[in-house]
């Protein structure tokens, strides 16, 4: 910590390198030894491990090919790591993005796939230098286990014809119902081989999980169901049979097609992967930041992701994010610092350079099967449950985000659901606002008591005061009692001590009812406003003669001379 003989800046006013300096920088300048470089190596090669087989099977099931996910992995992961703001966090291609990936490719192909993925990192960067990183923070906790649970669905049913080896008549369908018809059309095509390689890699990664946590359950799932696959002789489709294999090394960097036609198809898609890429690498580093006690630097990450897109988009790949597992598992690993998700990427790297014809030989069913677990891992099931019973309104939020992303569009999930998340919300800090009689009560600015006013010697005089905010949820309810009290008395006092917040919409809903007051010769005065809430409603012409402004105190006072 530093002391500072200065007053404190204002994060908008004060200097700004500190918010996007890269926790790599950081590190390093604390101090970075061998030891700290053993335990990210070690930390780096685990995730790798874990990185290798679940890159590919995202690839796979967004319709692109396995190498695409490699090379994602590898040259997001490692700009992500160099300059990101989080210690921890490890970037690659996320199942939360097979959905929208897919459809991209199905409408744009390839070429617009990689070009939405550059739109999409020059958008986040932007975000970042902007400085909205703090408001993708505040998406709705239903919204995000709502959506996430639903790409889950969406994950497993993409993956059900690899699963049991079913042979479509067509192109499988997009959406879920047409999807769901096709796969159980195909249902008498099942594979007993693929079948038999689905359940041998869930139960080796299930019962690692369960026995031995620390080992590599993915890579031991789909190395064992490789293995069993050559040997045996089994007829299932592998990444050789359909791919023809994961090229030894990495392209050339180059970039797509651009045109204004061609930006504009794409716009909607990068858009969406740039939203989803912010909610999810920052949710990531907040879960990162839980399990280690550090911060991290929000806006920063974000930059990191958008040059960590277009790095990705420029050799080939697709859209990168920060990923949960592979960031809780680079903890759990001992990781030390960014230098671990950098030697995570390198280490891939070295895979595709040496050993990238052995992939030829990994069965589809047994990727299918490791996307499997990642569905059923990502669905927050102890969350949604809970969401569930805890209110109404959490309740409507969660299902209805649920509910669109599975049936409708990831997209159209995470707006409706942040959409009815603010209805929500207004409608909660609405009925907490409340319009009361106040005790007329002399309350001077000594400290000598004074009796109660006596209600009975000026009927003519009131005073009411409003509790809470007062903004256009809550204005004509407000105004009802305002018109049906201001209309009875002589001098009417307005207590605003209670009101902190207020906006242009309160602000007429007085001015209405002061001008109201005033045709009928009725003095309207406002107490205890706090400076803000006064400069607004000056703004909206309540000055003096319409209003006058006093404390309350003053206010019963020149009530009761008033009345003499």
């Amino acid at each position: 910590m530093h002391a500072s003989a200065g007053p404190a800046r204002s994060p908008g006013r004060g200097d700004l390198t500190g918010l996007y300096t890269p926790k790599l920088l950081t590190v390093l300048r604390e101090g970075y030894g061998l030891r700290d470089l053993r335990a990210d190596a070690i930390a780096g090669l685990t995730v790798a491990v874990v990185a290798l087989p679940l890159s590919m099977a995202i690839a796979i099931a967004a319709g692109t090919t396995p190498d695409r996910g490699l090379y994602t992995a590898i040259v997001g992961g490692f700009l992500v790591s160099a300059l990101g703001g989080s210690r921890f966090q490890i970037g690659g291609p996320a199942g939360a993005f097979i959905v929208l990936v897919a459809s991209t490719v199905a409408r744009h192909g390839m070429d617009g796939l990689v070009l939405a993925t550059l739109l999409a990192g020059l958008m986040l960067a932007a975000a970042g230098a902007l400085r909205l990183g703090t408001f993708v923070k505040f998406v709705p906790y239903p919204v995000t286990v709502g959506f996430t649970a639903g790409i889950a669905v969406i994950i497993f049913a993409s993956q059900v014809h690899e699963l049991f080896g079913l042979v479509l008549s067509g192109p499988e369908p997009g959406p879920i119902i047409p999807k769901l018809l096709a796969l159980g059309g195909a249902a008498g095509t099942w594979n007993p081989a693929a079948v038999g390689i689905t359940a041998l890699t869930v139960t080796l990664i299930l019962a690692a999980k369960r026995w031995r946590p620390r080992w590599p359950g993915l890579l031991i799932g789909v190395v064992a169901a490789t293995v069993v696959t050559a040997l045996a002789g089994l007829p299932v489709e592998t990444i050789g049979s359909r791919f023809g294999g994961i090229p030894q090394g990495i392209p050339v960097p180059g970039l797509p097609e651009i045109s204004v036609t061609r930006i504009l198809a794409v716009l909607p898609d990068a858009a969406a992967f740039a939203l989803l890429g912010a909610i999810e690498s920052l949710l990531s580093a907040v879960v990162a930041d839980g399990m280690t006690g550090r911060r991290h630097r929000s806006n920063c990450e974000l930059v990191a992701q958008g040059v960590a897109n277009v790095g990705s988009a420029l050799f080939g790949g697709f859209c990168v994010t920060g990923t949960i597992a592979r960031t809780a598992t680079n903890v759990r690993a001992g990781a030390r610092g960014p230098v671990s998700g950098m030697l995570h990427s390198l280490f891939l790297l070295a895979f595709v350079l040496v050993a990238a014809p052995l992939a030829s030989y990994v069965p589809l069913a047994a990727l299918a099967g490791v996307l499997a677990v990642v569905a059923w891992n990502m669905i927050e099931k102890h969350a949604f449950a809970a969401l569930l019973r805890t209110s109404r309104g959490d309740a409507a939020i969660l299902l209805a985000t649920f509910g669109l992303t599975v049936f409708v569009d990831l997209l159209s999930g995470i707006v409706a659901g942040i959409a009815i998340g603010g209805i929500v919300f207004i409608y909660r800090i609405a009925e907490q606002t409340t319009v009361t009689e106040a005790p007329l009560q002399d309350m001077p600015d000594s400290m000598e008591p004074r009796p109660r006013y006596d209600a009975g010697a000026d009927p003519d005089v009131v005073v009411y005061r409003i509790t809470g905010a007062f903004f256009f949820g809550t204005a004509a309810r407000v105004g009802a009692v305002l018109d049906s009290i201001a209309a009875r008395h002589g001098t009417f006092v307005l207590d605003l001590g209670g009101v902190q917040v207020i906006d242009s919409t309160g602000a007429a809903t007085i001015e209405m009812a002061a001008r109201k007051a005033g045709q009928s010769g009725i003095r309207f005065v406002i107490a205890s406003a706090a400076p803000g809430v006064r400069t607004l409603l000056e703004t909206h012409g309540l000055t003096e003669p319409t209003v006058s402004y006093v404390t309350r105190a003053e206010a019963v006072r020149r009530g009761t001379d008033g009345a003499d």
